[in-house]
């Protein structure tokens, strides 16, 4: 019997490795939203010109919004691989810049970077008010804000167990 557990074991531990597909996708989809970003980036390069302040500031914000959802996905592909997959290994490319983001961490870096990335949509719709309806921008206001207090009771749940691990400790 021990030995069928063993194998079980194995198993599920080198399942693990089947994660490496979903951050080479993601790795792949992050090359074309480059591409994207670098459309919108002539887009506005273009028009720095003949687009009003307001037009501008949208697509900057337009900008910003891509170089947040950019950097969330980096953030999940290299803490998940790291945290679930293997470690990076340390060369000549040294990787301790990446610093050690645990599971904990990670999930208030991702709710932070939604916050903000909701942030610079719903400015964006504040912006362009007069294109939505007031209902539209209440739901939108409203899924902004179950977005902040999601990520405020994560971070207060995260410093909770911190805090009961340290207590554990003693």
């Amino acid at each position: 019997m021990k030995s069928l557990e063993l194998v079980v074991e194995r198993i599920i531990l080198s399942s693990r490795w089947l994660l490496v597909v979903f951050y080479i996708g993601l790795a792949l989809s992050l090359a074309v939203y480059a591409v994207s970003f670098g459309y919108k980036f002539l887009k506005v390069a273009g028009g720095v010109f003949v687009l009003d302040e307001g037009e501008m500031i949208l697509a900057m914000l337009g900008l910003i919004d891509a170089a947040l959802v950019a950097s969330l996905i980096v953030m999940v592909m290299i803490s998940g691989y790291e945290n679930f997959v293997s470690r990076f290994d340390e060369s000549e490319d040294d990787v301790s810049f990446i610093g050690k983001l645990d599971a904990g961490s990670l999930k208030i870096k991702v709710a932070s970077s939604i916050v903000a990335i909701s942030s610079i949509h719903l400015l964006q719709v504040f912006l362009n008010a007069e294109q939505y309806t007031d209902s539209k921008i209440m739901w939108l206001t409203a899924i902004h804000l179950a977005f902040v207090v999601s990520a405020v009771m994560l971070g207060f749940l995260e410093q909770l167990m911190k805090k009961g691990k340290a207590t554990d400790k003693i």
